[in-house]
């Protein structure tokens, strides 16, 4: 049996697993993120690691949030956990003995989800990850799409406007300012101000606050303000993917991340709003748009696997 470690790397856990070669997690272990302080990041990941030192496996993938460089070694810029430059992958090699390569979170999800999830079997792939952000990973000819520099695939700042909301990265337009968790409750603590007695279930289901998951559970009971919050995201959404669709022609689209777990809520807008986007929509052959199936393992198993692959 051939086992490699995946490890996601976020702004609040550390969680990583021990994973076959078929995609399944066979142990797991989990520790909170070291605040601000870059060494004891590092030390928290090799320790995570170490923690599955017998059972043999020499090949590790690290997912991190950020810009990574070309050689997977180095998390370049990830404002969460205050890294500039940030050799990673040999800092936690050489505390944990191992072969070790660094992946942008987002890309080993979607690699995760394309070997194992709901885009198996398709040769090229685009997964979007809707969560406090949106980030993204892209497969073409079963190969992860990195880019000359290892920056491709951060299609939540790609422009859906020229002006609108400014984006964590500090421009206007980002997909991810306009349909991520962020946005989701951005649009629902602007709406119930305006009109606290329409918004007084999602308020109601928030304790008072405006939240996301406020938003999702008066949806669910069919509340009119938050189906019509789902909507305005769902748009966007719409044409984001329409964009990637038109640029990459992928077999399969892949929603992720938390808000997809909205489920229904968000797909069944996106797939009715997408063809009024999507150019040529009545002659081209439908693209299937998914909800990922792996859930928040994605990360940890696509980068064990890809680990794997560059052993």
């Amino acid at each position: 049996m051939s086992l490699s470690i995946g490890v996601d790397v976020g702004g609040t856990k550390i969680a990583a697993g021990l994973v076959d070669e078929s995609g399944r997690i066979i142990e797991r272990v989990r520790r909170e993120t070291p605040a601000g302080d870059r060494e004891a990041i590092a030390q928290a990941v090799a320790a995570s690691i170490l923690d599955f030192a017998d059972s043999g496996a020499q090949h590790v993938g690290i997912g991190a949030a950020g810009y990574v460089s070309a050689d997977r070694s180095t998390v370049i810029f990830a404002p969460n956990l205050s890294w500039v430059n940030e050799p990673l992958g040999q800092e936690v090699a050489a505390i944990a003995g191992v072969d070790v390569i660094v992946e942008n979170d987002a890309n080993a999800a979607a690699w995760g989800e394309y070997k194992f999830g709901a885009a198996a079997g398709a040769s090229s792939a685009v997964a979007v990850t809707i969560g406090t952000g949106v980030g993204g990973g892209i497969i073409a000819n079963g190969k992860l799409v990195r880019g000359n520099s290892g920056f491709g695939g951060e299609i939540g700042h790609m422009r859906l406007a020229t002006e609108g909301p400014i984006c964590g990265c500090g421009k206007p337009g980002c997909w991810e300012a306009f349909a991520s968790g962020t946005a989701l409750t951005r649009y629902a603590v602007e709406r119930t101000a305006a009109d606290p007695e329409s918004g007084a279930t999602i308020l109601a289901h928030g304790n008072g606050k405006a939240t996301g998951l406020a938003v999702t559970a008066a949806a669910q009971a069919g509340d009119p303000m938050a189906l019509d919050i789902f909507r305005t995201v769902a748009r966007y959404t719409a044409i984001g993917v329409s964009n990637l669709i038109s640029l990459l022609d992928p077999q399969v689209v892949v929603l992720a991340g938390g808000v997809s777990e909205a489920g229904s809520l968000l797909l069944d807008p996106v797939l009715e709003q997408l063809p009024q986007y999507l150019s040529a929509s009545d002659h081209r052959p439908p693209t299937p748009i998914r909800l990922a199936t792996l859930g928040n393992d994605a990360g940890i198993i696509g980068a064990a696997d890809l680990a794997r692959q560059a052993a």
